[in-house]
C-alpha cells in the first residue's frame, strides 16, 4: 500500500493498471481505500514461451498447475503470438518487442520460466530479475542455449541430439512440466473456443458426426503430405459409413480443398481468420490431421483426434485418451526431415482404410 497526496493506492492489486483507471474504478467508482475488489498479488510469475504457435498452445496446461499452487498470483506471458493465448486465464499477455523487453527488465518476479532455446529468450532469462528461474539460459562463453539447471537437461538434450529424441518416451507436455519442477498429471490445455463470438455455421452439415479433415501440413516438412487420391478415398469411406466430412485448412490448402470438394461434395466453407477457424474446428465431432497447428488446436479443444504421423516421435504427442495416432506401414527413415531420403514419402504408404478405422474407433456414428 502507498499513500500519494493522502490518497491510498494499491499497486499490488491485480486490477491496478497504473496508466489508466482500473475496471472496478471505471465500472463502480471504487478507489483503493476500502475497495471490495482489492486482490493483492502474492506471487509474480513470468512465462517466456515465444513460439512456434503449436508449442505455445501445448504449454498452456502449465497454467492449471500454476493457478492451483499460486491462486493469488499475477501471471505474465511473453510470446510472439498473443492471439492464440486464452486472455481470460492470463493476467498479462505481452508480445515480444522492444517495449515489452524494456519493461520486463525493469521489473522483479518470484518465478520465471523460460521454455524456449531461442537466444533472445535465453538472454531475457538472464537479464530479468526473479527469485527462482527455470528453463534455459544463454551460455556466457559460447552464446548458445544451455540448461539453467538439472531440470532442463532432459528436454535440452532431446532437442540437440536426434538419437536421444528418437529414444524419448515422454510427451512434450510432460517434458515441459518436468523442466518446471512439476509432475505431469495430464492437465488439459487452457484454450479459448471462441464460441461466444456468434459465428454462423448454418452451412455445416447436420444430423451426422462431422469429421474435420485438415488436409495440409505447412511447407517446412512436406514429407508429411498425403496425396489427393488418399484424401478422396478417405472421404468416400466416411460418406458411405454415415459421417459428414468437412474440409479444413488455410490459404495454402484452399486449392486442394476446392478440388476435393468438387470431386466429393464434402463440406468446405473456405478459409477464415484464426479465431474463427478455431471455432469452426470446435463444431467438429472429430478431427483428422497431420502434425500441424490444427493438431494442437484439436487436442486443446478436447476433440477426438486421428493423428497421421511419420517423421516425428509418436511418444511426443499426448491425445489425452481421445483418438489415435496412425502411421505408415513402412517405417519412416526421415526423422524431422523436410524431404524424403528415398524419394517418395512413406506417408503415401499410410492406407486410407487405416485412417478410416481410427475414425470409426474414435467417433461413433
Amino acid at each position: 500500500m502507498a499513500s500519494l497526496n493522502g490518497v491510498t493506492v494499491h499497486p499490488d492489486c491485480r486490477h491496478f493498471r497504473g496508466d489508466i483507471p482500473c475496471r472496478p474504478n471505471k465500472e463502480h467508482g471504487y478507489q483503493c481505500a476500502g475497495c471490495p475488489s482489492y486482490a493483492p498479488i502474492e506471487q509474480r510469475i513470468l512465462i517466456i514461451k515465444l513460439g512456434a504457435i503449436g508449442d505455445v498452445i501445448r504449454t498452456t496446461p502449465l497454467l492449471r498447475r500454476l493457478r492451483q499452487d499460486y491462486p493469488n498470483s499475477k501471471i505474465t506471458w511473453l510470446t510472439l503470438t498473443p492471439a492464440i493465448l486464452p486472455s481470460g486465464a492470463i493476467d498479462e499477455i505481452l508480445k515480444l518487442d522492444l517495449t515489452s523487453v524494456l519493461q520486463l527488465q525493469a521489473r522483479e518476479f518470484d518465478l520465471l520460466f523460460n521454455l524456449d532455446k531461442d537466444k533472445e529468450a535465453c538472454a531475457l532469462h538472464d537479464t530479468i530479475r526473479a527469485t527462482q528461474k527455470f528453463g534455459y539460459t544463454l551460455h556466457p562463453e559460447y552464446g548458445v542455449a544451455w540448461p539453467g539447471n538439472e531440470l532442463a537437461n532432459h528436454k535440452f538434450l532431446t532437442g540437440v541430439f536426434d538419437e536421444l529424441s528418437q529414444l524419448n518416451q515422454k510427451p512434450y507436455v510432460q517434458e515441459i512440466f518436468e523442466l518446471c519442477g512439476y509432475e505431469f498429471r495430464h492437465e488439459e490445455y487452457v484454450f479459448d473456443t471462441h464460441q461466444d463470438k456468434g459465428y454462423d455455421w448454418s452451412a455445416l452439415p447436420v444430423g451426422k458426426p462431422r469429421i474435420g479433415l485438415n488436409t495440409g501440413c505447412g511447407d517446412r516438412w512436406t514429407t508429411r503430405l498425403w496425396s489427393d487420391e488418399k484424401w478422396l478415398e478417405l472421404i468416400g469411406k466416411l460418406q458411405q459409413a454415415g459421417y459428414a466430412p468437412v474440409l479444413l485448412g488455410g490459404t495454402a490448402e484452399d486449392e486442394r480443398n476446392q478440388r476435393l470438394y468438387a470431386a466429393t461434395g464434402a463440406a468446405y466453407l473456405g478459409t477464415f481468420p484464426l479465431e474463427q477457424f478455431i471455432n469452426l474446428m470446435y463444431q467438429m465431432d472429430g478431427i483428422v490431421t497431420q502434425v500441424t497447428m490444427a493438431m494442437h488446436i484439436s487436442i486443446a479443444l478436447q476433440k477426438p483426434t486421428v493423428l497421421m504421423n511419420n517423421i516425428f516421435n509418436p511418444y511426443e504427442f499426448d491425445l489425452y485418451g481421445r483418438g489415435q495416432i496412425v502411421q505408415p506401414e513402412r517405417a519412416c527413415v526421415c526423422f524431422y526431415r523436410g524431404s524424403c531420403k528415398l524419394g517418395t514419402s512413406c506417408m503415401e504408404e499410410l492406407p486410407a482404410a487405416k485412417v478410416f478405422g481410427a475414425v470409426q474407433a474414435s467417433v461413433a456414428v
